[in-house]
């Protein structure tokens, strides 16, 4: 009965740790606004290329503002491109690097009785940790009013890049983060 239960807390272990990895793989998305700002007011926009920034290569960056374009357009907002535009959208990407740890053994242990006073105990198992480094992937997006002249809405979104090799999936990929950036924006009123 104790061997069963140790099995049984040794799954909900392993499931546990199982979750927390997959999770850390998922998209983040954050957002804040300028509270009391009234959104419905605002019907156009404008891209506005920030200064002394490094934009991605022009094929994914018409990527991502065709993306935001989408989701914008879904939402009721027209995009201009001269002066008179209601908003400002400004976008930054940055690329970082993490070290990820991976530990495992080799599952030549096992449970017996005997180790860790009757409990069972590990035997002869080599554990072993590798080390990689992963790209991780952060995109800015800001809206200016521009007749305030203020930032009135920031989003970030940060994800663990793994680029495809299929331009189409790379699409779908940035499609579905600007549809999850986007999702809270324009925010409801407070």
């Amino acid at each position: 009965m104790k061997v069963h239960n140790q099995m049984i807390t040794l799954a909900f272990i392993s499931a546990v740790l199982l979750v927390a990895s997959l999770t850390s793989l998922a998209q983040k998305v954050r957002y804040n606004y300028l509270h009391g700002t009234d959104f419905s007011k605002y019907k156009t926009y404008r891209w506005v290329k920030a200064k002394n920034i490094e934009y991605p290569s022009q094929l994914v960056d018409e990527q991502i503002m065709r993306a935001i374009d989408s989701q914008l357009a879904s939402k009721g907002f027209s995009r201009i491109e001269t002066a008179g535009a209601d908003l400002l959208a400004i976008y930054q990407a940055a690329i970082n690097q993490q070290t990820r740890w991976t530990a495992y053994d080799s599952g030549a242990g096992y449970w017996g009785w005997g180790g860790w006073g009757g409990w069972g105990g590990w035997g002869g198992g080599v554990m072993t940790t590798t080390s990689s480094t992963i790209d991780i992937g952060t995109l800015n997006l800001d809206f200016y009013d521009v007749a305030l002249k203020k930032q009135v809405w920031r989003g970030a979104a940060t994800k663990t890049l793994d680029p495809p090799k299929d331009p189409a999936k790379l699409q779908r990929r940035i499609d579905k983060a600007m549809r999850k950036l986007l999702k809270n924006f324009p925010p409801r009123r407070d």
